[in-house]
């Protein structure tokens, strides 16, 4: 059996930009029928091959723009890259953009069950585990208050929580930890590093260094798209450094 749980081959990811100002749907089809859409290429990732063991924690650094979320959202399958080979093995976990999956109408109760099935748990699954999630969102007071009235801090607490109830073969998490109060954030912590004890796959983007530090054993560096490191935690960490100076 492979212990690779990740790998990704010369993956290049190209985002068409529309450089024009256009008002509505009528013009923008009349445009594009007379091919007078004008549009510049950006490449949100290019050419990128790394390889992540099964069991590994690593952290993926980089500035604003380097293309951290969309590396995440690929191995996570949410975005198809334009270019070259992603391979998973195991079931994954994506913490990107919690509330993504939220129908903002309904409570928080409907949404545990809805973001439930999303995920692939059945219904029953649910309900057998409905007290955990909801004990350690800390959301008993609010439970039929629709999401639409919650800050975002305390609906990422029941996306993480959902997502988090078992563990799965790989865990993404995108600066999840950097929302919520200091108490959450401890309890995020926490119970990652109960999945890392577990031989969960962990993969996170942090703007926290001493996160990455403190949770992370390798690391990948992105600079404009581009892997320009990778390996011992404390080597990207101190070339990220200066890589700010």
């Amino acid at each position: 059996m492979s212990n690779v749980a990740i790998k990704l081959e010369d993956v290049t990811m190209v985002f068409d930009l529309n450089k024009e100002n256009i008002s509505g749907f009528k013009e923008y089809i009349i445009k594009k029928i007379k091919r007078q859409i004008v549009t510049e290429k950006f490449h949100a990732l290019k050419q990128v091959s790394l390889t992540i063991p099964k069991g590994e924690v690593v952290g993926i650094l980089g500035f604003n723009g380097a293309g951290k979320s969309t590396l995440l959202k690929t191995i996570a399958g949410v975005l198809m890259p334009t270019s070259g080979r992603v391979e998973s093995h195991g079931k994954i976990a994506p913490l990107i953009e919690l509330g993504a999956g939220f129908d903002m109408e309904l409570t928080a109760r409907e949404n545990i069950y809805l973001n439930g099935a999303i995920l692939g748990y059945s219904r029953k699954f649910i309900e057998a585990k409905f007290d955990e999630i909801v004990d350690f969102a800390e959301i008993h007071e609010f439970l039929d208050v629709p999401l639409k009235n919650y800050s975002s801090g305390m609906v990422a607490r029941i996306g993480f929580s959902i997502a988090t109830v078992v563990k799965p073969d790989i865990l993404i998490v995108d600066e999840i930890l950097s929302v919520g109060d200091y108490k959450f954030q401890q309890k995020c912590e926490e119970r990652i590093k109960a999945m890392i004890s577990g031989e969960t796959t962990v993969i996170m983007v942090s703007h926290s260094i001493e996160q990455i530090r403190g949770m992370c054993r390798k690391a990948f560096l992105l600079d404009r798209g581009t892997l320009i490191a990778s390996g011992d935690v404390e080597e990207v960490c101190n070339q990220y450094m200066n890589l700010s100076n």
